[in-house]
């Protein structure tokens, strides 16, 4: 199989999406003349013309209302945020007006819009362009929230997204458009809520999803030197949650850590604690653990940076106190 850059698989996916279909275009903050912020959307505007690779004004709360308002008279928007920080501009249009139609209508209007661009921290970009908005948008029903570790997993994904009916938070990173991975030549999807199991382990259960999966392979791999076999389950879908993937893996280990990227209060990685304590109680070892960002606004400076994020080491040692080393 070819080997690409993130990047480069999310591009294919939405060029092979709009070659299939003529109702979808993809509109944000200089995708077209300047190729995209971080070069995801390079060559589009060539390719499809500047009706179809729309640049817009630094406006959100306006282009993301604009596109649900395509998507409800029958367009496939992608919108895309320059960083998912500024989406709480728009926080509005996506709760309010995408996660809600479909139900206040009573389903006279779909809104198959997907909103994409760069979640969490990057490097050295300080508290206001390095939130993890996870939480803050699979808290709503109505809306889908994907993300993604792989450049076969961005691609698969992302091109369901496109094709499904209901609004989608697609979650990318900065910090991993550059690295590669096989992407087969051929068409293929991955439909949305379902989870991947990275790694097969029998001692315990490590569920992340996003870009914390490559701090958690570190911790697996070095682990398994340590002979602690590690289950490691890439959740890729947060709404909708593959409840039954984690069950069935905390059932064989009998031990949970959770690793999210983002503030510990009222984060996704509590939902899911809740979530495996409620249901699979009786199989349970050991508390479930949770590994998130201190909570503390994200510094500035690199070395106050590395302590405030989730680390390999971080995870090692809770997997050590987990299975009682």
């Amino acid at each position: 199989m070819p080997v690409i850059q993130i990047r480069e698989a999310l591009r294919q996916a939405m060029s092979e999406e709009m070659r299939r279909d003529p109702s979808i275009f993809l509109m944000g903050e200089e995708v077209a003349q300047y190729n995209g912020a971080y070069k995801v959307s390079q060559g589009m505007l060539q390719e499809f013309g500047p009706e179809r690779i729309v640049d817009t004004p630094i406006s959100e709360c306006g282009f993301a209302g604009l596109g649900i308002g395509a998507a409800m008279v029958g367009m496939r928007p992608i919108i895309e945020f320059m960083t998912w920080n500024f989406s709480l501009v728009a926080y509005d249009q996506l709760v309010n007006s995408a996660a809600k139609i479909y139900q206040m209508s009573a389903g006279a209007y779909t809104v198959p819009v997907v909103f994409r661009g760069p979640n969490g921290a990057a490097e050295n970009l300080a508290s206001q362009h390095s939130t993890s908005v996870d939480s803050l948008y699979a808290h709503f029903p109505g809306l889908k929230v994907v993300t993604y570790a792989t450049a076969y997993d961005a691609k698969g994904l992302l091109k369901s997204a496109i094709r499904d009916n209901s609004p989608v938070v697609f979650l990318e990173s900065e910090l991993t458009y550059g690295v590669k991975g096989e992407v087969p030549e051929e068409e293929y999807l991955i439909p949305l809520g379902v989870a991947d199991v990275k790694a097969q382990g029998t001692d315990i259960t490590l569920i992340s999803w996003g870009k914390q999966i490559f701090n958690c392979q570190t911790a697996v791999a070095a682990l398994a030197r340590e002979g602690i076999s590690v289950e490691l389950v890439d959740l890729r879908s947060l709404r909708p949650l593959d409840h039954e993937t984690i069950f069935r893996s905390v059932a064989k280990t009998g031990r949970c850590v959770v690793v999210q990227e983002g503030h510990v209060f009222a984060g996704v990685g509590a939902e899911i604690v809740a979530r495996v304590q409620e249901h699979c109680f009786d199989h349970l070892d050991a508390p479930v653990l949770r590994i998130t960002n201190r909570d503390v606004p994200q510094p500035y400076a690199t070395n106050l940076e590395k302590l405030v994020m989730p680390s390999p080491e971080r995870i090692i040692d809770a997997i050590r106190r987990t299975v009682g080393r």
